[in-house]
């Protein structure tokens, strides 16, 4: 088990508007430590898109210059949505665009980046992700059907300017991936305060991916959510900013956050701007708090459940998708 005393938090850099930006690995670009979040974005344009449009112009304004999204989220709403914000007052050119792919052969790649280049209107992605690598041969699916070998030659036609991979299931096949004949760029994972003691991204895979220098994507912070308030803080006595913070303070190049409100928006750039370094005291109090009802993942259902799983890869798999 990893010593929590190495996992000390990234350098990073102030900025005008006053929200840090961390490097993002081997890559060297500056990212903001807040990472706007596709499937949450989406799920604010169903409901109101003008305000799913607001919520990303504001964020650029802010300062937070890394956007995610999926080809897969709300049927591609998310992209549609996200393209048409920064299709104006060259926001495009503003942020480090990550998208990700849900194919693992080489055609259904092609059509994912292709479709996605089109919903997101722009001719290139910053960041190509696998995404949701939540089956044991999913690495080897990516090597062996032709995922990679599309995803290289993207990158050399200049669609593509660096490849990572996600998921959120089991630390094992991060590990699988980060084992293969390629220097990923990013790995995405989920990072919180129930992670460290179940099935533990940041005790098994952060250590690696800081000595490969691939860059960390922090995701479910807060437990997983449809909105801002998340299961752990709605089921816990964690607080949003204890669950934000403590994922800040370990060394991770940038924070995918939910947001679906203006209001949450300004409660995680708050939170951002006025962040500090847990202490290790502090870390190790709240993971001490933690550890009794965090053992048997029931805050974190996106690992042992198929209830966060998306339906395209349920049905890659041949697993049924109600």
């Amino acid at each position: 088990m990893t010593n929590e005393r190495t996992l000390e938090t990234l350098p990073q850099q102030d900025s005008s508007n006053g929200l840090p930006t961390r490097c993002l690995g081997w890559t060297n670009e500056q990212v903001s430590i807040l990472c706007l979040g596709g499937w949450h974005i989406g799920f604010a344009a169903q409901k109101d898109p003008r305000q799913a449009i607001r919520i990303m112009h504001s964020a650029i304004d802010e300062g937070i210059n890394f956007f995610d999204n999926c080809w897969e989220y709300h049927d591609g709403l998310s992209e549609e949505i996200m393209g048409e914000a920064l299709s104006t007052g060259n926001r495009r050119q503003k942020i480090l665009l990550m998208t990700k792919n849900c194919g693992r052969d080489y055609e259904e790649s092609r059509l994912n980046l292709e479709s996605s280049l089109q919903r997101l209107q722009t001719d290139y992605i910053d960041l190509w992700q696998f995404h949701e690598l939540l089956y044991d041969n999913d690495p080897d699916w990516i090597f062996e059907k032709g995922g990679l070998k599309y995803a290289l030659e993207a990158q050399k036609a200049g669609k593509v300017r660096y490849i990572g991979f996600t998921g959120h299931k089991d630390p094992r096949i991060h590990r699988k991936m980060l084992d293969k004949p390629y220097h990923w760029a990013t790995a995405q994972m989920p990072i919180n305060l129930m992670d460290a003691h179940y099935r533990s991204f940041q005790r098994e895979i952060l250590p690696i991916c800081l000595e490969k220098k691939v860059g960390v994507i922090a995701m479910k912070s807060l437990g997983g959510s449809v909105n801002g308030t998340g299961k752990i803080p709605s089921d816990t006595e964690f607080t949003v900013r204890e669950c934000r913070s403590y994922a800040l303070s370990l060394p991770i190049a940038s924070l995918c956050v939910g947001i679906t409100s203006m209001k949450e928006l300004k409660q995680d750039l708050d939170i951002a701007r006025n962040f500090k370094p847990l202490s290790e005291t502090v870390r190790k109090q709240l993971l001490a708090k933690a550890e009794l009802e965090a053992g048997d993942g029931r805050h974190e259902l996106f690992k042992s459940t198929q209830i966060f799983d998306g339906p395209h890869h349920r049905q890659q798999h041949c697993f049924p998708i109600d």
